[in-house]
């Protein structure tokens, strides 16, 4: 009888337990519906890795990106977001107490640039006296469009423009403003058809981390275990995709609201590139570093010493993914 009411005592704190992470939840999440990064959390939840780990994920928050996915992280009930770096890095610098607990996108795979369907570009040094249109001053367009160019020694000789958001910079392109945009998964591959690839920005720079994932740093500080659960179906996202890219598609375009053709199409054009594009939760320190130093060419960040130590906790993250460092 004492043994059975201990197993039923274990039983019940297992339920517990696991009840207390089933809480409804929304998650922040960059670009989410337009942007690749999402892609594993859309797999995660098609596929119920979410519940598995204990959480009720409801839905994604999103914006345009920067500070506004930072802000809404840490105004949700779980203060959590897969964000860009530069937003992270700047939000820490002003303050805000959050920590880097993940890596997320640690590659330019999705960060294409292209011409009207015809041109003679094909390659980055065909864009010697031609014209480039990125986004914005400092943004990551202007980062590895002067990093690409410089590496291929023309920086000086192409005239760069910028172009504003997706939408304009077509609009440039096809209105002849421009010879070249950057453009983005999964609408290249929406736009394939009018479009020819010129360059890739991972050629030129195989290294740079885009997404982490943060989280308030006193919320991780009471409830590592939501967020651990977090990172683990996440985990399996990404491993999903890179074993069912095709299935992956089908389960991104219904959550992106896309034709599955499309997100198919996005999905095998990144990875093409051969080097991970979703981090399994591994922070790649290179690829950090090497964001550091584009912010800083852009003038988008001071030349002040940085320790990721202070920002990055990895103590959530599986064995196989904590670096070495």
């Amino acid at each position: 009888m004492k043994l059975s009411h201990t197993l039923r005592c274990l039983a019940g704190g297992a339920l517990l337990a696991a009840g207390a992470l089933a809480q409804a939840a929304t998650l922040t999440v960059t670009h989410w519906g337009s942007g690749m990064y999402g892609a594993p959390f859309a797999v995660a939840l098609e596929k119920g890795y979410f519940k598995d780990a204990g959480l009720d994920v409801t839905g994604f928050i999103t914006s345009k990106g920067g500070g506004t996915t930072v802000r809404n992280a840490m105004a949700s009930d779980i203060p959590y977001g897969e964000v860009a770096l530069p937003a992270a890095i700047a939000a820490a610098k002003s303050g805000v107490k959050l920590t880097i607990v993940h890596g997320g996108v640690i590659s330019l795979a999705d960060l294409l640039w292209v011409a009207d369907k015809g041109s003679p570009i094909r390659s980055i040094a065909d864009m010697k006296g031609k014209k480039l249109g990125y986004s914005s001053p400092k943004s990551v367009t202007d980062m590895v469009s002067t990093i690409a160019l410089d590496k291929a020694g023309i920086l000086g000789q192409v005239d760069r423009q910028a172009v504003g958001g997706l939408g304009s910079a077509l609009t440039a392109l096809r209105e002849g403003a421009v010879d070249v945009i950057y453009m983005l998964e999964p609408v290249m591959s929406k736009e394939s058809g009018t479009l020819e690839l010129a360059f890739t920005s991972s050629a030129s720079i195989p290294h740079m981390t885009q997404t982490v994932g943060i989280v308030q740093t006193d919320y991780l500080k009471k409830h590592p275990d939501t967020i651990k659960a977090i990172i683990e179906a996440r985990r399996k996202g990404v491993e999903f995709i890179e074993k069912n890219p095709d299935e992956a598609g089908d389960l991104l375009a219904r959550q992106y609201k896309l034709d599955p053709a499309i997100a198919r199409s996005a999905i095998r054009s990144i990875m093409k590139s051969g080097s991970p594009y979703w981090s399994r939760g591994g922070l790649d320190y290179e690829g950090m570093d090497a964001m550091l130093g584009g912010l800083r060419l852009v003038e988008a960040l001071d030349d002040a010493p940085f320790d990721w130590s202070t920002l990055v906790d990895e103590s959530l993250l599986p064995a196989d993914q904590r670096s070495k460092k």
